[in-house]
């Protein structure tokens, strides 16, 4: 048996420990040890980004890093974006503008919009969508992520 080693990192704003095996991803450790099912675990190969999270504000294949490598950073999941019943501009957008069909990837895509759009809130069209198709989605035909998306980059720069 392997020993454990206790990782410490700020999730959705609390501070966590969590003891994991070295060997374990951050995305397993966020969903089976902080109960943080909202980052999906797809190809686990880093293909599909539905466990795309934020790490100290870039977004990250949770699937393709050890819970060990995120010592000390600050971690924002799919959970951490609402505030309370209150859903973040950008889960609006993707509500209004049908941006979603069976949600599987919604929290990869809602994850790697949100890193991008802060880092670069004037973000064109063009490089939106090139940074977007990172992300699988095997349902929408993209449009109307890439259409909420735009939405929300409107709304959040109000």
């Amino acid at each position: 048996m392997t020993d454990k080693i206790d990782v410490s990192f700020t999730v959705n704003g609390e501070k966590r420990t969590v003891s994991v095996e070295p060997r374990r991803t951050l995305a397993d450790a966020l969903r089976e040890d902080c109960g943080l099912t909202g980052t999906h675990l797809g190809c686990e190969h880093g293909v599909c980004g539905a466990c795309t999270v934020l790490l100290d504000g870039d977004p990250v294949r949770s699937c393709l890093m050890f819970a060990v490598q995120a010592e000390g950073a600050t971690v924002r999941t799919v959970e951490g974006l609402a505030d309370g019943d209150n859903l973040h501009p950008l889960q609006q957008a993707f509500w209004d503008h049908h941006g979603l069909q069976c949600g599987f990837c919604t929290p990869g895509f809602l994850m790697l919009a949100i890193g991008v759009l802060e880092r670069d809130p004037e973000i064109g069209e063009a490089e939106l969508r090139e940074a977007l198709s990172s992300n699988l989605c095997r349902c929408t035909g993209y449009q109307n992520i890439l259409k909420s998306v735009l939405a929300a980059a409107a709304e959040m720069r109000k």
